[in-house]
């Protein structure tokens, strides 16, 4: 049987946005967070306002509008959490892909697919409103989820509803409702949602990582940025 990697892989034969507005593929940029990268650490991380500076001088230093960046990506940035630094697991891998441009961007489905779930998560830290969307294509179904949304992008939403490829589903909220982050959009494919709704982990710990990459492969295999 064919892997879920070879078929999201296939759905798609180039550049497919999930950002809406005037992006075109040569406006994104890669951008590393990881530990390696030696200019966070002259970065005060805690501080939202601080990095999105510093995503701001990265963009005008790269002539682009929108950077990406993060799957199977080990950052040590989640140490100023307590959802992800705790006594009881530290959780510092980032299994999504973030895509970072300005607050009040549209977001737009990449596929059709109908809301399976939502809430606002709403811990510091965590995606705060967040969509998940459910895909039956080609006889498969699996699920893909958008985080630090704006709150109003959950108004009068139901489970259910379908929505088109290309079709605005949200837009990103500011750091004040997206969980106090630099306004960007964290985008991750789950095979299985195992029994979660409105919700399912980005970040992980280095014993979970295999079982979490085999169920949420590399977000790029379906958007070729």
């Amino acid at each position: 049987m064919q892997s879920f990697s070879e078929f999201l892989s296939e759905l798609t034969t180039g550049f497919t946005p999930v950002i809406g507005g005037d992006y075109s593929h040569k406006d994104y940029t890669y951008i590393d967070l990881s530990e390696n990268n030696r200019d966070l650490l002259k970065l005060e991380v805690a501080s939202s306002e601080a990095f999105s500076i510093f995503i701001s001088e990265f963009l005008r230093n790269r002539e682009a509008t929108a950077a990406y960046g993060g799957y199977n990506e080990l950052r040590t940035l989640y140490n100023r959490s307590q959802l992800f630094n705790n006594s009881e697991a530290n959780r510092n891998i980032h299994i999504g892909l973030d895509v970072w441009v300005p607050e009040f961007s549209e977001i737009i489905s990449p596929l059709d697919g109908k809301i399976h779930s939502f809430q606002d998560n709403d811990n510091f830290g965590d995606y705060g409103p967040t969509i998940i969307l459910e895909h039956n294509l080609h006889n498969r179904k699996f699920y893909t989820l958008y985080g630090h949304l704006s709150r109003k992008s959950l108004d009068g939403l139901i489970a259910g509803k379908e929505v088109k490829a290309g079709e605005k589903i949200a837009e990103l909220g500011d750091f004040n409702e997206n969980g106090d982050y630099a306004p960007h959009l964290h985008f991750q494919i789950m095979e299985d949602l195992q029994g979660k709704t409105g919700d399912y982990p980005g970040v992980v710990k280095k014993e979970d990582l295999d079982m979490y990459l085999k169920n949420c492969p590399d977000p790029n295999l379906l958007l070729k940025i």
